[in-house]
């Protein structure tokens, strides 16, 4: 399977991304796609075997629209695209403002019933009005014309079916006004134009799809920002010379020197020198990081202090920025859950609205027999009708949403997760470097013999020559300890070596097999520990976690190893227990230690000594459980950094992973917390509330709107108030429908996490 986002040209609404997304996946070999009318893209999966992108592209040119790679088109050019668009619709809405006020001005005393002594008689003229109103008609509302002839060929209709229906009803009826004025004065009637309401509809119209435009560019400004982060030009140290080059000819294993003040242009791991570093653009962490040689630093963020050189481990699309902004995209592109009623109903708006709208003249005329009220109702139904309202309703809020994730350090995978966070009961963490720093290091160690410290250095070098051998945390930190100590390198040669999941390490050094694990692993192989079992009690009430040293079946040592808890990882577990959730730990420690640490955090619920393997079979019982204040089953979320962690973040309803992390947990979970702090748990899951909250509010107004507009507009009100709604109001009415909208979306971005709940 192969995933592409393509850009889409010439939708005018929600009913063009429904069409256009029907298309797509009638192509044989496309299992999923996604359409989003606000971000004018598609996101296409499908079956690389079946078919491609040239047929994609076919049978959207076959529904009436175009389709171009992400490739084809760089961000330049989608901005100097949208930029004409822009100066385009600006244009069309000076020009039909101008002629429209003298149309409206003119028309003031035929709607009025008024004698307005200061108005020339003149301006009422139909001639001159159908002269005036011929640019806006024919330049101006082209492309709604345009737009329906097309939907007519592929038969279908779309917003621009209503418009042009409306607007071109009101005109040719002016039209035959004008030429056969006789034909109504024959039959006792008053002949009426109405081409200042066909010109200001249209006027008015545009002037909304500006203001959409202009409002939609700005629920992307999250990407934008992201993108301008980025370096221009790198200085490159080469054959011993500096030189400044643009950012796309750095490559791999290049040392590029970096001084006070400037970005830092790709990612790498500093070779010479120390600085501080502000992150607080990738991970939302204000505090400058102390980097030294050996570290890793980021590209795009800032060097505060000194200068310092790096070599160059990644660049292009596989930097830290750019796979932000991939996930960003990704996750803008996608479709929350709440949105398939929307996408239902926009799926058949057009047709009904039209059905309502025939239905309204038939009844009005043969009520009361007057052909100008009846085309006025008719008119009035077809132009306040907005099935636009309801597609943008839920992507500008995901759009939104998605890109305060980003600045927050929050990175959201897909909308179907940003809609789940807020539904969450159960928070599971892991312990190690998800709840604690994840950098252990030795606090303790002793032997049973204890006699001289050339005992104590032999068992540790032992120790430390098959821990060599792993990759756990806990087996670095005693290598660097044994090193701390003055054992040397090279170590002794390792032969047989067997990691046991949950258990410990075992294999032959210097002839003698060595098993390093914890006290249940002890047990199975029937040690006894006797000897230190004291001790290790009294380091397991401390909450270090304890690695017992047995040699060819003997035991000889113990190791005390401690994880320093993160400092927020307290404050975090209380407000998501406020929030009403419930914290559970899971770990691979031992009992004891894990009784400690979770209450040092306020856990009350553990569960430990659980191998990798075990993880998402807990997961799954928890979720099976009932969550008592609604009866339901749990819904939850797993919290973790790890390679063995990643089948429970994708077992869990919500995997959350730690960005300081492994990219194949990063790519098992839904969220990824770039700053590895718990309190992005309580972001991601106030902003999901939020977001919610606000596509909630969206798709409130964009259904009331509706609702109540078409009926008004219908004229359901005159038999009881004689009020009769004037199509140009009906025109500003559904013109600022998708604006209103749009606008609401943009108030998340005042989004701010709640520190003190």
């Amino acid at each position: 399977m192969e995933t592409i986002r393509i850009r889409l040209q010439g939708m005018s609404c929600a009913s063009c991304a429904n069409r256009v997304e029907k298309a797509i996946k009638e192509v044989s070999g496309v299992i999923e796609c996604n359409v989003n009318f606000a971000l004018s893209q598609a996101t296409v999966s499908y079956n690389s075997q079946k078919t491609n992108l040239t047929y994609i592209q076919e049978s959207v040119r076959e529904a009436g629209y175009y389709a171009f790679a992400e490739s084809e088109q760089e961000e330049d050019t989608e901005k100097k695209a949208r930029e004409a668009e822009e100066k385009e619709l600006t244009r069309k809405v000076i020009l039909g403002g101008i002629i429209s006020s003298f149309l409206f001005i003119g028309s003031l005393p035929a709607m009025t019933g008024l004698h307005i002594p200061f108005l020339p008689s003149w301006l009422h003229n139909y001639w001159l009005q159908l002269f005036l109103s011929l640019p806006v008609q024919l330049w101006c509302g082209k492309s709604f014309f345009v737009g329906a002839f097309k939907a007519f060929k592929h038969q279908t209709a779309d917003m621009n079916t209503l418009v042009a229906l409306g607007t071109g009803a009101a005109y040719l009826y002016s039209l035959f006004a004008t030429f056969n004025s006789n034909f109504f004065i024959t039959q006792g009637l008053k002949p009426e134009v109405y081409y200042e309401a066909s010109s200001v509809i249209i006027t008015l119209l545009l002037l909304g799809k500006l203001l959409e435009n202009r409002a939609r560019g700005k629920t992307s400004e999250a990407i934008h920002k992201l993108m301008g982060l980025q370096a221009k030009t790198a200085r490159v140290i080469r054959s011993g010379k500096e030189s400044d080059i643009p950012i796309q000819q750095v490559v791999v294993g290049d040392v590029i020197l970096v001084r006070p003040g400037e970005k830092i242009p790709v990612d790498g791991a500093v070779v010479e020198g120390e600085s501080s570093i502000d992150e607080s653009m990738v991970t939302g962490e204000p505090i400058p990081v102390k980097k030294q040689v050996g570290d890793e630093v980021i590209g795009a963020t800032i060097n505060k202090t000194g200068s310092f050189k790096f070599q160059a481990t990644k660049i292009g699309k596989d930097t830290v920025l750019a796979q932000i902004v991939q996930l960003v995209k990704d996750a803008q592109g996608s479709k929350a859950p709440i949105q398939k009623l929307a996408d239902k109903i926009t799926g058949w708006f057009v047709p009904v609205v039209i059905a309502i709208a025939i239905f309204t003249f038939i009844i009005w005329f043969t009520t009361i027999g007057n052909m100008t009220f009846a085309m006025i109702t008719t008119v009035g139904v077809l132009i306040i009708a907005c099935p636009c309202a309801l597609g943008l309703a839920t992507p500008t809020s995901i759009m939104v949403g998605t890109g305060k994730g980003a600045e927050n350090g929050v990175l959201i995978k897909g909308a179907d997760s940003l809609e789940l966070a807020h539904k969450l009961t159960t928070i599971v963490c892991d312990k190690t470097g998800t709840i604690t720093q994840g950098k252990p290091s030795v606090t303790n160690y002793i032997t049973v013999k204890g006699v001289t410290n050339n005992n104590e250095i032999e068992l540790l070098a032992i120790a430390a020559a098959l821990e060599k051998n792993s990759e756990h945390p806990l087996a670095e930190a005693v290598v660097n300890y044994a090193q701390s100590q003055g054992v040397q390198n090279p170590l002794a040669e390792v032969t047989n070596f067997e990691a046991v999941a949950g258990m410990g390490v075992q294999g032959n050094v210097s002839g003698k097999l060595v098993q390093i694990g914890t006290q249940r692993w002890m047990d199975e192989l029937k040690i006894d520990t006797q000897t230190l079992q004291s001790n290790l009690q009294q380091w397991e009430s401390e909450a270090k976690t304890t690695a017992l040293i047995a040699i060819n079946g003997k035991i000889e040592g113990l190791i005390g190893i401690a994880d320093a808890i993160k400092p927020s990882s307290g404050d975090a577990v209380k407000a998501l227990q406020k929030m009403g959730l419930e914290v559970v730990m899971l770990t691979g420690d031992n009992q004891k230690t894990a009784e400690a640490i979770a209450s040092e955090v306020g856990i009350k619920r553990i569960f430990a000594e659980v191998r990798p393997d075990q993880k998402a079979s807990i997961i799954q019982s928890i979720q099976q459980e009932r969550n008592s204040s609604k009866q339901k089953h749990k819904i939850v979320a797993m919290v973790g950094d790890g390679i063995n962690d990643a089948p429970a973040l994708a077992q869990a309803d919500v995997g959350i992973a730690i960005g300081t992390g492994t990219d194949v947990a990063m790519s098992a979970s839904d969220l990824t917390l770039i700053s590895g702090d718990l309190w992005g748990i309580v972001t991601a899951i106030q902003l999901s509330h939020a977001t919610m909250k606000n596509i909630r509010q969206n798709l409130f107004f964009a259904y009331i709107y509706n609702v109540l507009s078409i009926p008004i507009a219908a004229g359901i009100l005159y038999p009881f108030f004689g009020w009769l709604l004037n199509p140009m109001i009906a025109g500003a009415a559904m013109a600022f429908s998708s604006v209103s909208v749009v606008s609401n979306a943009l108030r998340l971005r005042k989004f701010r996490p709640k520190v003190n709940l």
